[in-house]
């Protein structure tokens, strides 16, 4: 695991009974989680649940109609979503939003230019931004893409873009990375080699992942939480919410469950 069993100072990230109604439909109901600092937190849940609500909660672009949001100790409940970026948590979405006609290179200079002091008049000075240009130099090393440094976002294959995301999301240096479904519409060996490079890319950061594919859950997560109409019903070690009756119940179903802890060994 790449949390401490026993986290010492403030959370990560903590949610203390968020609701959000949408006129009377209640989303998320009380949700209430903790994320140790380092710690890999995958959240899962059948459709509807509420997953992808929490995340928007989270990163700002919801207000919660009720409870408490925190970073590191300090609350962000209903901040907009650029003030928590400058707090340290950035988010990556399910849908790539890439700027197509950049280059990979520009693209990540983009995302480091604010981060590094540029402000909106970065435009102006790109140039000398040679702190911005060292960097996304380095993360198209560290992403495998630096052969396709001048390539146009556009004409990178689906597992780059989705490479590329990951590295903008961690180009501005959040401490918390929320990860938005980040393998969907892979193959089996995309897939095997993007988790990899996720455990690389978020090494000593702490991740929180929504995903539907219970293999990268059980193979990448520190701990996992299932949200069923909007309420935390489990949290803990993979081992453990795998054999949760309640999970077995709700989302996986007693046969995947076994088949998950057959593979599992």
């Amino acid at each position: 695991m790449s949390a401490p069993a026993a986290a010492r100072g403030p959370a990560a990230l903590e949610l203390r009974g968020v609701h959000k109604h949408f006129g009377r439909t209640a989303v998320v109901r009380g949700a209430t989680l903790l994320v140790h600092p380092g710690e890999r937190m995958a959240l899962i849940g059948p459709n509807g649940a509420g997953k992808s609500t929490l995340f928007n909660l989270i990163g700002g672009a919801l207000r919660p109609t009720r409870g408490e949001i925190l970073l590191h100790g300090k609350p962000i409940t209903g901040l907009a979503p650029q003030r928590i970026y400058r707090r340290g948590l950035a988010r990556s979405f399910q849908v790539s939003r890439l700027f197509d006609r950049l280059s990979a290179f520009e693209n990540l200079r983009c995302a480091t230019l604010w981060s590094l002091g540029y402000g909106y008049a970065f435009w102006r000075r790109l140039a000398r931004a040679h702190d911005a240009n060292a960097r996304a130099e380095a993360l198209l090393d560290q992403l495998g893409l630096l052969q396709r440094r001048d390539e146009l976002a556009m004409n990178l294959s689906y597992a780059e873009q989705r490479a590329l995301e990951i590295g903008i999301t961690i180009a501005g240096g959040a401490g918390v990375i929320l990860l938005d479904e980040p393998t969907a519409g892979m193959n089996r060996s995309e897939t095997a080699r993007f988790v990899t490079l996720i455990r690389r890319m978020t090494e000593g950061r702490t991740l929180i992942v929504v995903e539907h594919d219970m293999g990268v859950v059980f193979d990448l997560a520190d701990r996992v939480a299932v949200l069923v109409h909007g309420e935390v019903i489990a949290c803990g070690p993979p081992q453990v919410v795998r054999a949760d009756a309640r999970v077995q119940q709700a989302y996986l179903g007693a046969a995947l469950a076994a088949g998950l802890s057959a593979e599992g060994g």
